[in-house]
């Protein structure tokens, strides 16, 4: 038997789709230019730089060109300049970018002058090519396009104009770069950071499949990308869990055990209150380890060929009666004394990583004077951003 929705059950409410007057005021918007969101002192690092860059690469090249030289400095080099100092962190401004993509299109531009006897075709021509040649190297550069254009415009008609100026200017910029950016606290050249090593709630493959899916040239390189979306997440976990903290989530009174609790009592009490972690307190209630299922379960020798877990089980938890003896007694022998704590007053938010990418499942909570006022658990966590997204919307 079939069944048919009705057409009442699958209608869409009616959307009126936007007046031609909105999507011509969207459409003259998107003419108007985003601000820039750096402060006077970057806009003054980069006209610094850029001055710097083209100084040095002026005088250097006209006295290595001598005295004579007609030319020794070429127009693309100031759009370089700009990417290198103002965008340092730009792929498109990285050394090999702008030493490949400005020597390898002006080539291809004197090898256009010289094959095609009509100028525009030619510059078109020669344009066309330095960016396919450009992607292919991967040295995309845009002052490239302008490098072609030069060679075709002033007709040049010999190789060594790839080599000298522009391969002299491009080399000398850069170098001017490496070293004014550097001192200047910019990391130049930008190298790329292995991915996913930023904690964030998508993966490095969700973040590949997002680019793969826009696939476009992008002014930015992954890792900046990928360190902005991480801020930015942040940011918004922030805004909504606002002051919360560590106190205002906490689990208490907390049941706790001390060094010498024999482990039967501590295992009865961990199956009782159906928990799976205790921390672990001196007589002052200071944290001296926690001792969790997993901590039962590595003592009770798993690995032995004989018996099942259960008999393991209770032949730890089963005490000797003697004065010395190889099995573990009590809770201190036992318990992990490597402990991540975390103060009452802690935000919250500053927890996440330790819950999602340190494999922690229990957070013991301390006051100021390190004493033992609360635990917190991945559930509690996640009740807490929930509530608070659901605060959010």
């Amino acid at each position: 038997m079939t069944f048919q929705a009705s057409d009442d059950a699958v209608r869409q409410p009616d959307i009126p789709p936007p007046s031609l007057r909105r999507r011509l005021q969207a459409w003259l918007r998107a003419f108007l230019p985003a601000p820039v969101r750096i402060d006077a002192r970057e806009r003054w690092r980069a006209c610094g730089g850029a001055a710097l860059g083209i100084l040095v690469a002026g005088l250097l090249s006209h006295w290595l060109a001598g005295p004579a030289a007609n030319a020794w400095l070429v127009a693309p080099l100031g759009a370089s300049a700009v990417l290198v100092f103002a965008v340092p962190a730009s792929p498109l401004a990285q050394p090999w970018s702008v030493i490949g993509g400005n020597t390898l299109s002006a080539a291809i531009g004197v090898a256009c002058a010289l094959c095609v006897p009509d100028t525009d075709l030619a510059a078109a021509l020669a344009v066309s090519l330095a960016v396919g040649l450009m992607f292919a190297a991967r040295c995309l550069h845009p002052p490239g396009g302008a490098s072609a254009l030069l060679a075709v415009l002033s007709q040049q008609n010999s190789f060594e104009f790839a080599l000298f100026p522009v391969l002299l200017n491009s080399a000398l910029l850069v170098l001017a770069g490496v070293l004014y950016n550097s001192a200047t606290g910019r990391r130049y050249p930008h190298t790329q950071q292995t991915p996913g090593t930023t904690p964030t709630r998508f993966s490095s493959a969700d973040l590949d499949a997002a680019l793969a899916h826009y696939n476009q040239v992008l002014d930015v390189s992954r890792d900046d990308l990928q360190a902005l979306l991480h801020h930015a997440e942040t940011a918004a976990f922030q805004r909504k869990l606002g002051d919360l903290s560590c106190a205002d989530i906490m689990a208490q009174p907390v049941l706790s055990v001390e060094f010498g609790t024999p482990l039967r009592d501590a295992w009865a009490l961990m199956r009782e209150r159906r928990i799976k972690a205790l921390p672990v307190i001196d007589r002052v209630q200071r944290i001296v380890g926690i001792v969790t299922v997993a901590d039962f379960m590595r003592h009770a020798d798993l690995d032995a060929p004989h018996d099942g877990i259960a008999a393991r089980l209770r032949a730890l938890l089963r005490p000797t009666g003697t004065t010395h003896s190889d099995k573990p007694e009590v809770v201190g022998q036992i318990m992990t004394r490597q402990v991540r704590v975390a103060s009452a007053h802690r935000p919250v938010m500053e927890l996440v990583p330790l819950f999602s990418e340190g494999g922690h499942h229990h957070i013991p909570i301390i006051n100021d004077e390190r004493r033992l006022v609360g635990i917190i658990t991945q559930s509690d966590l996640v009740r807490a951003l929930y509530g608070a997204v659901e605060v959010g919307r």
